[in-house]
């Protein structure tokens, strides 16, 4: 796609900003225009806006806007229904991949010191204990406690859930994604924890390439979940 604009500016209005290119408002695919509440997130939409392309006529594409598609994304699609959102991240927790050891006792018993502390976490701050397993055969979950987790979800805002839908996939897991949003972990940090396996085989293996470059793929990706929460949360640019 080519770049239609020369500038891209922020306006208020009640309720928060939109976003404007030669004065004419961002719409999403839907039609609205975008609208966010924080000047911060704003502002930064405003400078991808301002960067793609580099200039009229030169070519940008979707990935140069990045947090504009995770703004829009709250907008349009989660903020009217969010129910659906919530209800496929929740089920997350049944699978959740914290809950799974291996059989390998070296690794079993790194999993158990990074992961167990933030599956203790999800216990005390959610009351949602999960039952851990060996192997990957699944574990029923207590139906008590994926309820709580569902709630948990459930009370996120609408830019929330959309980072969440970002983190929780790329993991494997929802309590990782529920501790980045909940300020509990970094998603650098998150993202670690989410790859303590192939990061352990790779010692002994070596590195693979394809999955090295889904790594950092899902860490980017998780990056801009972050900024998007930070953004939106701080009013810090």
């Amino acid at each position: 796609m080519k770049r239609f604009w020369d500038t891209a500016a922020a306006e208020p209005e009640p309720g928060g900003f939109r976003v404007l290119l030669d004065g004419k408002p961002v719409r999403l695919p839907g039609g609205t225009p975008l609208k966010v509440e924080a000047a911060a997130l704003a502002e930064a939409i405003v400078a991808e806006w301002a960067a793609a392309g580099g200039q009229k006529g030169g070519e940008m594409s979707p990935a140069d806007i990045p947090l504009t598609r995770l703004a829009g994304t709250a907008q349009e699609r989660i903020a009217p229904d969010p129910g659906p959102t919530v209800e496929g991240l929740a089920k997350f927790g049944e699978t959740d991949l914290l809950c799974y050891r291996a059989e390998d006792r070296k690794l079993a018993a790194l999993q158990a010191a990074e992961w167990q502390p933030l599956l203790d976490w999800a216990a005390l701050q959610h009351d949602a204990p999960l039952r851990v397993t060996t192997g990957l055969m699944p574990v029923p979950q207590d139906p008590a406690a994926i309820a709580a987790l569902r709630r948990a979800v459930a009370a996120l805002s609408a830019v929330e859930l959309t980072a969440l839908g970002v983190l929780v996939p790329g993991f494997g897991s929802l309590v990782l994604g529920l501790a980045v949003v909940q300020r509990r972990l970094e998603a650098a940090e998150a993202h670690r924890l989410a790859i303590l396996d192939e990061t352990f085989q790779e010692e002994f293996w070596g590195l693979d390439e394809e999955a090295a470059a889904r790594r950092r793929r899902i860490a980017a990706e998780a990056a801009q979940a972050e900024r998007l929460l930070i953004l939106a949360r701080t009013g810090r640019a």
